[in-house]
């Protein structure tokens, strides 16, 4: 019995369900309930009394629409296993956006764990299930294709660190706590990029929404809502609420029109959690039709408890410029608390990559690492290091060109070059309802920061342009803030010196480089338009 184990039949309340395979009743399995409408529906489960449970599901009025049933075991199923492949169908089922799920989160707050062959599991055989479930015409992409969609790297189903549980059980222990309390209530959760910050914010508004539908549940008829300031990023947890019961798109706003909303009815929303609260205006803004001096108190002030996702490190704009002083300025007129996340979660890299990388956004410039499980390359020709990101593209997909804003890029439709002596490529283009890394016909464009911040890559290609340039003289980084051309990101405020202004411009361009170089998985290629800081790279990186 080294093979699957697979029943199928018809799920109906006309006649007793009985399973007649006998290692499927009373041996750990997982089991998919689905129909076949047009809309589709299906439950994803996992039991050690199949037919008992199924026989639950009969009569649960919630189950009512589905009409067909799979059943799959294997003699090397244990209860760990089952748990750990219920939890993979939840995320690849969200991923393959074919059906609506009526599964709510109570595995997403269960602390996953490491036991015996767990990579064999996850990978070998849950290959082999999903597989069948293609050739049952259940499924229809691939894993590889699947796992490469940020759909699937923020479905609300991803496991979590031990970190992250402690900090979503502290958050929701923290809603609990105070959404009958007078007043409004804010707690902040801090991460550099890559900490997993928007995997845990997916999970916790998942488990907010289903906690609101639970009767038994402090949250009960909770109106709640989850912010989102990067288009992109929206368009991605608009693709997850297809497949899940709770969330619903209504509730996924932007900033502006969310305080807007609330203002015009007079209302305060329960539980609001802000995506990337760093993005947030910070003055009056008449072209986004902002009509107050901060956003993130605005939203505060419309909401019983405010779950705001923060890290200054990311600030892109004067008029979204914050740092740890603002924000405590802000939160610190209302009852509130930090957590932070400290592990690196979406790089395969060395701490001294890491820190490689940190210190070059300081302008430092240090001995380049090597490392087996992280590529950082640096190129000499923009022909070889487009040909080598096309190359990893090939090979193992999600690998894409982004550079910093030194190029002229403009909204009205046209086409804008990047570099026209060297990478000769046309800035990105996302008129359509797929996130741009995502669409095939992106490995032909450069991403820019605003259609990659949040997402991941395999492997990305960073272009250092004119704004970046070489101090031989101090051996560092030269920062041109001249020759940025996102002009928006620069509009200078009359509340600032101008000195500060000055100083911002610098920041924010090197805020840029730490993002767009922290997006790759498993690599880093770099290349620099300045030729003296392209050639002290190369020095370094033949010399490690």
């Amino acid at each position: 019995m080294n093979e699957l184990l697979v029943e199928k039949k018809k799920f109906t309340r006309s006649s007793e369900y009985t399973v007649k395979t006998v290692q499927l009743d009373n041996y750990p399995i997982v089991y998919i309930l689905f129909n076949d409408k047009k809309s589709p529906s299906a439950y994803i489960g996992q039991t050690v009394q199949a037919a008992r449970r199924l026989k639950n599901h009969l009569e649960d009025k919630r189950r009512k629409d589905l009409t067909q049933s799979i059943l799959i075991g294997h003699e090397k199923f244990n209860q760990s296993a089952t748990y750990n492949i219920e939890t993979n169908l939840i995320n690849h089922f969200i991923a393959d956006n074919k059906y609506q799920l009526q599964n709510v989160s109570q595995t997403s707050t269960r602390e996953t764990h490491n036991y015996y062959e767990k990579h064999y599991y996850n990978e070998e055989l849950f290959q082999s299930i999903w597989e069948k479930l293609r050739e049952e015409r259940i499924v229809s992409d691939t894993i590889e294709n699947l796992r490469n969609k940020d759909i699937y790297k923020l479905s609300p189903y991803k496991e979590l660190t031990p970190l992250q549980v402690d900090i979503k059980n502290e958050v929701l222990q923290f809603c609990r706590d105070h959404i009958q309390q007078d007043g409004n209530h804010v707690i902040t959760i801090e991460g550099d990029a890559g900490t997993g910050k928007s995997v845990l914010l997916s999970s916790l508004f998942n488990t907010i929404q289903d906690l609101s539908k639970d009767r038994s549940s402090k949250l009960a008829g909770t109106d709640n809502y989850l912010l989102v300031n990067n288009g992109e990023m929206l368009k991605t947890y608009k693709n997850i609420a297809n497949s899940l019961p709770n969330i619903k798109k209504k509730s996924l706003m932007k900033p502006t029109p969310f305080i807007n909303e609330k203002t015009n009815a007079g209302e305060r929303a329960d539980i609001v959690l802000v995506d990337e609260a760093h993005l947030l205006l910070t003055k009056e803004d008449s072209y986004n039709n902002f009509h107050y001096q901060n956003q993130l108190d605005e939203i505060i002030k419309r909401s019983k408890v405010t779950i705001v996702i923060f890290d200054p490190k990311q600030v892109l704009k004067i008029k979204s410029y914050w740092n740890d002083r603002l924000i405590e300025e802000i939160t610190n007129h209302y009852s509130s608390k930090t957590v932070k996340l400290t592990d690196q979660m979406r790089m395969n890299a060395s701490p001294q990559t890491i820190h490689w990388i940190d210190r070059f956004v300081a302008k430092e410039i240090l001995p380049i690492p090597y490392e087996n499980s992280f590529e950082l390359k640096i190129f000499e020709d923009a022909t070889s290091f487009k040909t080598a990101i096309q190359e990893k593209n090939e090979v193992v997909g999600l690998s894409r060109i982004v550079s910093t804003f030194d190029y002229l890029h403009k909204k009205d439709k046209k086409t804008y070059i990047v570099d026209e002596r060297g990478i000769n490529m046309p800035w990105n283009n996302t008129m359509n309802n797929v996130a741009w890394a995502e669409n095939p016909d992106s490995i032909r464009e450069v991403g820019s920061i605003y259609t990659i911040q949040g997402f991941d890559l395999n492997y990305v290609g960073v272009v250092l342009g004119p704004s970046v340039r070489y101090d031989q003289e101090k051996d560092e980084l030269l920062i041109d803030p001249s020759k940025y051309k996102d002009k928006g990101a620069f509009a200078s405020r009359s509340d600032f010196k101008a000195e500060v202004n000055k100083a911002i411009k610098e920041e924010i361009i090197l805020n840029s480089i730490n993002v767009l170089m922290k997006r790759g998985i498993c690599g880093l290629y770099i290349y620099a338009t300045d030729s003296n800081l392209r050639k002290r790279l190369l020095e370094l990186e033949r010399g490690r």
